[in-house]
């Protein structure tokens, strides 16, 4: 029998992951009971008892991992993610850690032998795997619309050409920062999830802003074992973006432009629970089929994306006895990726 015990579940950081991608979905499952939320930054802390009257908020995380929760969510940064995460495990609380999970394969290691020898689950955040497109792309393969896929492109750019104060930008390669520990943990997961394990066949990475101290733009090809071969690119320093997805079939091909529109919406302010949460409007619709053919390629409606899906699935590992949403070998398996990539590429 599935318990129902509420989920006692405490936040490390509150910036935009912390704030939007988890705290969100966790008050949103009557599973959970968010309890409370660690971030050193004032503003933030003001921010969380706004967002979410009653809860603890701490001003340190040695203040949360000090107490027993069922589960700690590490909204941190890579390089503290192995010390919070060890301490958090041996506090008997599971964990949901952001991608990148670790900041070499050496502590993702030591993380895995950890959480199986504490007997507790340790997910990876991997949120994009219920984006709509991704989704949709999925539907397309079990459905054998495209036949045989020789060549999967995926493409995440953006315009972000000053360095912030962000993790992202005062921290080094080592210490897991760079733009393919970012984006590249999603892009190489859905493309692991998607056509299955594979080899770096080259890599190419930049550093394009002044002062930067990690790679701002990346290029991977990753050849499956399956002979699909997948072009990942991703970007901070794109001034024009191309297709998101580009997929390439014996039988027809699909192309859709744009990003996901989860994120955005919830930056607005948007509830998951809202009735058009993860709709994408007709007009940003990816086509299928060959160009140049009789038949003009046709839209095909974006699959809903569910972004809630990924705590349904932590609620139903931590209380139901089910599999975890990210399996640790899964989260691995993509950091052994960047991590070769980064050896190629020489940055």
């Amino acid at each position: 029998m599935a318990d129902g015990t509420p989920i006692r579940t405490a936040i490390i950081g509150y910036g935009l992951s912390g704030r939007i991608f988890h705290a969100p979905f966790i008050a949103a499952n009557p599973r959970f009971s968010l309890e409370a939320v660690s971030t050193s930054d004032p503003a933030r802390r003001e921010q969380a008892r706004h967002d979410h009257p009653g809860i603890q908020i701490a001003g340190s995380p040695a203040e949360l991992l000090a107490q027993r929760f069922d589960l700690v969510v590490l909204g941190s940064p890579a390089h503290v993610h192995l010390e919070q995460g060890l301490a958090a495990l041996a506090n008997g609380a599971a964990l949901v850690i952001d991608k990148p999970f670790a900041a070499s394969v050496a502590e993702a290691e030591q993380l895995i032998s950890a959480a199986e020898s504490a007997g507790r689950p340790l997910i990876v955040f991997q949120n994009r795997r219920w984006d709509g497109d991704f989704l949709t792309v999925r539907k397309l393969l079990d459905t054998g619309a495209l036949g045989d896929v020789h060549r999967f492109e995926s493409t995440f750019e953006r315009w972000s050409p000053a360095l912030g104060d962000r993790w992202q930008d005062t921290t080094t390669t080592s210490q897991g920062a760079g733009i393919l520990f970012d984006l590249g943990s999603h892009l190489v997961d859905q493309a692991l999830q998607l056509f299955g394990p594979a080899t770096v066949a080259a890599a190419e990475l930049s550093i394009l802003r002044p002062g930067g101290m990690s790679a701002d733009e990346a290029f991977v090809s990753l050849l499956h074992d399956s002979g699909t071969r997948s072009h990942l690119t991703m970007s901070r320093f794109a001034t024009r973006s191309g297709p998101r997805f580009r997929v390439l079939g014996s039988s027809a091909g699909y192309v859709v432009y744009g990003l996901d529109g989860q994120e955005p919406a919830l930056v607005a302010g948007a509830s998951p629970a809202a009735a058009d949460f993860g709709l994408e409007p007709e007009g940003a619709w990816g086509t299928l089929g060959i160009d140049g053919s009789d038949a003009p390629p046709v839209a095909v409606p974006t699959e809903r994306g569910d972004y809630g899906r990924f705590y349904a699935g932590v609620a139903a590992a931590l209380r139901d006895d089910a599999p975890p949403p990210v399996e640790p070998a899964d989260a691995l398996a993509t950091l052994r990726i960047i991590a070769r990539a980064h050896e190629i590429a020489g940055l």
